[in-house]
């Protein structure tokens, strides 16, 4: 047990940057919802003129779809590291980054009617902001954590719900109270399968959000009982939930 104890106080050591995580990439597997967001917004992104990722992390998906990029192209991002990476990726292509956090109740620092698309992956959004900082006409398009996702796993650790609300029960309402007609809008459940408990532990570790406090020494007891686990099922699965909503502004 003290050599595992070691492994997984130097996986809660591995640095990550960017918004992509190549370590764990075989060790966490996840299954994908029916909907596929990077195609539907590349086929959003080729009929607009101007789009803004909204914390877009260190700009890695906004890159992949370089190719249909429209004219005017603005990403958003708070976290430290992954503005100096994303400015680094995106400035000497001509798009702007400006180191600003979005959530349900803060405003965009964008100004109004200006953009016909606004891209949203894994990020919390103000809808009356959406609709302001949108032309009539645009489109707002995002895919969600469900505020229910790996709520199995957090038990386990007898944590709470970060954000039990999150959900497209109360966010779809809150978008049409906004103004907002619907498009599209699904629900999935699926399966996140760890092959190690060290790789729970760097999961963990870069979502520090959804255990709060986490550490190896403050959560042993927890880690040891997942071993246990793991050592009888071979693996680790747990829910993971995810949810998309499109919405158009009408003009």
């Amino acid at each position: 047990m003290d050599d595992l104890i070691k492994f997984w106080k130097e996986e809660e050591k591995v640095p990550v940057e960017g918004w992509v995580f190549p370590h764990t990439e075989e060790r966490v597997i996840e299954e994908d919802p029916p909907w596929d967001y990077m195609a539907r917004a590349r086929e959003l992104l080729a009929d607009s003129t101007s789009v803004c990722d909204l914390e877009t992390g260190g700009a890695e998906r906004l890159l992949e779809m370089r190719d249909v990029w429209p004219p005017k192209v603005v990403a958003l991002e708070a976290y430290p590291p992954n503005v100096k990476l994303a400015h680094e990726r995106l400035e000497p292509l001509g798009a702007s980054l400006i180191d600003a956090k979005t959530g349900t109740n803060l405003p965009i620092p964008l100004e109004d009617e200006s953009f016909e698309l606004i891209l949203n992956r894994h990020s919390g959004f103000n809808p009356a902001e959406l609709f302001r900082v949108l032309k009539p006409g645009g489109t707002f398009y995002t895919q969600q954590v469900h505020g229910w996702m790996i709520h199995d796993l957090l038990w386990a650790f007898d944590a709470p719900l970060p954000w039990p609300e999150a959900v497209p029960e109360v966010n779809v309402p809150l978008l049409k109270r906004a103004g907002f007609e619907i498009v599209d809008a699904q629900d999935w459940t699926g399966k996140i399968t760890f092959t190690d408990v060290g790789a729970i532990v760097y999961y963990l570790t870069t979502v520090p959000w959804m255990v709060r406090d986490f550490s190896v020494d403050s959560h042993l007891d927890y880690l040891i009982a997942l071993q246990k686990r793991i050592e009888v099922e071979g693996t680790l699965k747990f829910d993971t939930k995810k949810y998309m909503i499109e919405a158009y502004k009408p003009i």
